[in-house]
């Protein structure tokens, strides 16, 4: 791990505020498409060309040319050249963080990414999570990660089942979006054949896509059919704690992505008490969440330490359950990356007696 160029953190902060002022400022020009026009028994009629995510181009009626639809069409071409002139800026930021050593998205795994936020998955309670989330934490943080800890290209989305705030009529097929996108996804057959399948895969190569939500019930872990999203997701323990509250990010491609992202500092005791839940046959998987808490937790003991005091005051308030998987994970921390887990014990000493408590040869160091 290390720190980005103040120049490379400074463009990115830049690169995050023209996205969220991009979002907050939405117009007609940011529709994607254009106005044409037909004429149909010597009367003239406007349609509207465009693509749905993933290219599939549509054609929708408008309405009979009269002085109201032109003006319309008029601030269209005008809030569309305005428009251009902000993704060129973005553009132009992206390739400078490349060439300021920013972590980038592979170009696969950042479509399936655009055509998710286009379709408003993120605006419903859409969380990435996973190794891309740890790539856009490392932005955020302004550091680059260890190369082999960033490595994926397994798209990783969770949502809680139902929204906290009703949203009426809105939906993100997200079967429809990926389908959309020709790049051959199919649904991932699961163990059992009478649930539906909760991942999609392109054949013959590593893209993936997995649905997760929190778990309920501990004695049922069967998918669960999420509604706004058209799909199944697969319910995961300890999930609630890592969505909650997430933060707004941005993906680096050769444009930008607004998403949401996990907390770095959950996203961190998340990793430990994920790596304690994982059978015996995923060392290598056990190995890259051990990996990447350590490094999250180097960045924040040193510049936010009290991040981790936050996140650990949910943690104890979860239950003694949550705090001895932490301790569990700290303690294969420890002997994998010794100089990370004394950065965490500087940053919360009260976390010796915890593992005293647990018996851990870690409260006496």
């Amino acid at each position: 791990m290390e720190k980005l160029p103040l120049e490379t953190q400074t463009l990115y902060a830049e690169f995050m505020e023209q996205l969220l002022a991009m979002e907050a400022h939405r117009s007609i020009g940011r529709i994607s498409g254009c106005f044409t026009t037909k004429i149909v028994k010597g009367e003239t009629y406007y349609y509207f060309q465009y693509s749905e995510p993933g290219g599939v181009p549509r054609q929708v009626y408008v309405g009979k040319k009269i002085p109201a639809l032109d003006r319309v069409v008029k601030r269209f071409l005008t809030d569309r050249e305005a428009f251009k002139v902000d993704i060129q800026h973005i553009q132009r930021l992206c390739a400078q963080l490349r060439m300021g050593g920013a972590l980038i998205t592979d170009t696969a795994s950042a479509r399936v990414l655009k055509a998710f936020a286009e379709s408003g998955v993120f605006h419903l309670n859409g969380v990435l999570v996973g190794t891309h989330a740890f790539t856009v934490l490392g932005n955020l943080l302004g550091v680059r990660w260890t190369s082999s800890a960033a490595k994926t290209q397994d798209v990783d989305i969770a949502s809680e089942l139902r929204l906290s705030i009703a949203v009426p009529n809105i939906q993100a097929d997200v079967p429809q979006i990926l389908e959309g996108l020709e790049m051959g996804f199919l649904p991932v057959p699961p163990l059992n054949p009478k649930n539906p399948s909760t991942s999609f895969k392109v054949r013959g190569k590593p893209l993936r896509v997995d649905i997760l939500t929190p778990e309920i019930s501990a004695n049922d872990r069967n998918p669960v059919f999420i509604s706004r999203f058209n799909v199944a997701a697969q319910p995961i323990r300890f999930l609630d704690y890592l969505i909650e509250n997430p933060e707004q990010g941005a993906v680096v491609n050769g444009g930008g992505i607004l998403l949401k992202v996990p907390t770095p500092a959950r996203f961190a005791f998340h990793k430990l008490i994920a790596s304690r839940e994982r059978g015996v046959t995923m060392h290598d998987k056990v190995e890259k969440d051990i990996m990447q808490a350590a490094q999250v937790f180097s960045v924040l003991a040193d510049e936010r330490p009290g991040d981790l005091l936050l996140a650990w005051d949910e943690i104890e308030r979860r239950g003694e359950g949550w705090v001895k998987r932490v301790a569990a994970g700290l303690s294969v921390m420890r002997e994998r990356h010794r100089v990370e887990h004394e950065m965490v014990h500087r940053a919360l000493p009260e976390l010796k007696a915890v593992l005293l408590r647990h018996g851990g040869r870690n409260g006496n160091r």
